[in-house]
């Protein structure tokens, strides 16, 4: 591995700029980035000690600021170091701007702004946190989004996503022999989606799971293969049988399975007021 300094330049928290950056990073393989993060880097005295760090750890350098004297001062200094400085939004805003026909307001750290919609992630959090592993289920017509599924198949991380994002995300087990509540089968606002897994797969991760709880007795059914196959299979039945959509998150990362999620509520909506 070859390390290599990198510097994210940011008037506001951050997170954007880390999100591009790792999100980019991971194309490229035998690197190990050592990253330097300046925050909240909104006067010539805060720019100056970024400008002291990269002398002292010469690397590319990453940015997201509005105000254009520190955008100057950034670039020209960093230019006499031979030091590449890459303006990771200024495509996206610029284009933005043409389009709409509207100015750059430069005001940093907007995003991040105690709006409605801040305030509609903390409530879908706080839902999401009491409607998990089937809880509350009377509440169920007030989620966004139900996810149904087998054992293991992330449905907690993905609600938690989700309600990130603003969704009201609620979660039911699919367990053989125990019947689905009464209260998801009586609204028609949420959007169900169901999810399974290769039993292979979930067969493997379930054992790595008790291995992790050191419980070995009366769990056979659990990881038993064919059970397990039998499992997934009444599961996908019901599901197409109820005609809710489904997910095989099998070979998918949680982020991606979010966003099929999000896809499809996006459609549900869209339907919804058509």
């Amino acid at each position: 591995m070859t390390s290599y300094h990198l510097h994210l330049v940011s008037d506001a928290t951050g997170e954007t700029i880390s999100s591009v950056t790792r999100a980019c990073l991971v194309q490229f393989s035998g690197i190990e980035p050592v990253e330097h993060v300046w925050s909240l880097v909104r006067t010539r005295s805060q720019m100056d000690r970024v400008i002291a760090g990269i002398q002292k750890y010469p690397g590319p350098v990453l940015f997201t600021l509005v105000n254009e004297d520190l955008r100057t001062k950034l670039v020209e200094e960093t230019r006499e170091l031979g030091i590449p400085t890459i303006p990771v939004l200024d495509g996206v805003i610029h284009a933005l701007a043409a389009y709409f026909g509207l100015p750059i307001s430069g005001k940093p750290g907007l995003q991040h702004v105690m709006d409605t919609e801040y305030f509609e992630r903390i409530e879908a959090m706080n839902y999401t946190l009491s409607h998990d592993d089937g809880q509350s289920t009377a509440q169920l017509k007030d989620a966004d989004v139900i996810l149904v599924g087998v054992s293991r198949t992330s449905k907690t991380p993905t609600c938690i996503y989700l309600a990130n994002r603003g969704i009201k995300a609620a979660n039911i087990p699919y367990v053989p022999g125990i019947p689905l509540p009464q209260d998801l089968f009586r609204i028609d606002g949420p959007l169900v989606i169901g999810l399974t897994k290769e039993p292979q797969s979930l067969v493997q991760v379930r054992r790595q799971r008790l291995n992790m709880l050191d419980e070995h007795a009366g769990h056979t059914d659990y990881v038993d293969p064919e059970k397990v196959r039998d499992e997934v299979q009444e599961a996908r039945r019901l599901f197409a049988r109820k005609g809710w959509p489904s997910i095989d998150v099998t070979r998918r990362s949680i982020e991606e399975t979010a966003a099929t999620i999000m896809t499809y509520y996006s459609r549900h909506r869209a339907q919804e007021a058509g």
